[in-house]
């Protein structure tokens, strides 16, 4: 028999390639040497939680009380009292015209309450109501009293002097009512006494025959 010669095996070689190529590309069949990658899609960057926190708002800024002036009596008429606000703070007078007073001070909350405080416990618990009065109660030598102030215009308010006349220690408050009503002590030497009556326009006054001078009391 005889064997095939070197043309046609190498024909036959060919086709055997040609064939194998044709497979590969119908396939989609990758070679070891293809160096082609898919690259993922970079992922969405996370959202911080302290991005998403709500901004507080701010704080409301404090509105300090009106400075203002303020004049009433008790609710049982027993006493006249006299409110005085400058700068957040307070100061009250609470006088039965006779024997009975007492000086208080303290702060104005923000929110206009007032929590004043005297000698021997003496002490007031009150509330501006929209700067047009003053309410709440006072408290001197054990007994307990309601008022309401009004706001007052001079020479209404509270009035106050101090000075050493013939060697003794005055002092003198009053509360003049819009009224005009005048309602006082004087103190010489701790001894109280009812006031002598001060001018309004002016503060003067007449002490022992020595002339003062009251002036708007002040916290």
């Amino acid at each position: 028999m005889k064997r095939p010669g070197p043309l046609l095996t190498l024909l036959a070689g060919l086709v055997l390639g040609l064939f194998l190529l044709t497979l590969n590309a119908t396939t989609g069949t990758k070679t070891a040497s293809s160096s082609y990658e898919e690259k993922s899609p970079n992922p969405a960057p996370a959202r911080s939680a302290a991005s998403s926190a709500p901004t507080p708002a701010p704080s409301p800024s404090r509105v300090p009380a009106a400075d203002a002036d303020y004049a009433g009596r008790t609710d049982d008429d027993a006493a006249a009292i006299a409110v005085t606000v400058r700068d957040g703070k307070a100061i009250a007078y609470y006088c039965d015209g006779r024997t009975a007073e007492s000086w208080l001070k303290g702060d104005v909350e923000d929110d206009g309450s007032l929590r004043l405080s005297g000698k021997h416990g003496a002490k007031l618990d009150g509330k501006l109501q929209d700067g047009k009065r003053v309410e709440g109660t006072v408290t001197v030598g054990g007994g307990r009293h309601a008022f309401s102030a009004d706001r007052a215009t001079k020479p209404s308010g509270l009035w106050r002097a101090t000075a050493t006349v013939r060697s003794a220690k005055i002092d003198g408050g009053w509360i003049v009512l819009k009224d005009g009503t005048q309602v006082g002590i004087l103190t010489r030497d701790g001894k109280p006494s009812p006031a002598p009556v001060i001018d309004p326009e002016t503060g003067a006054v007449t002490v022992d025959g020595q002339q003062l001078t009251a002036r708007p009391a002040t916290p």
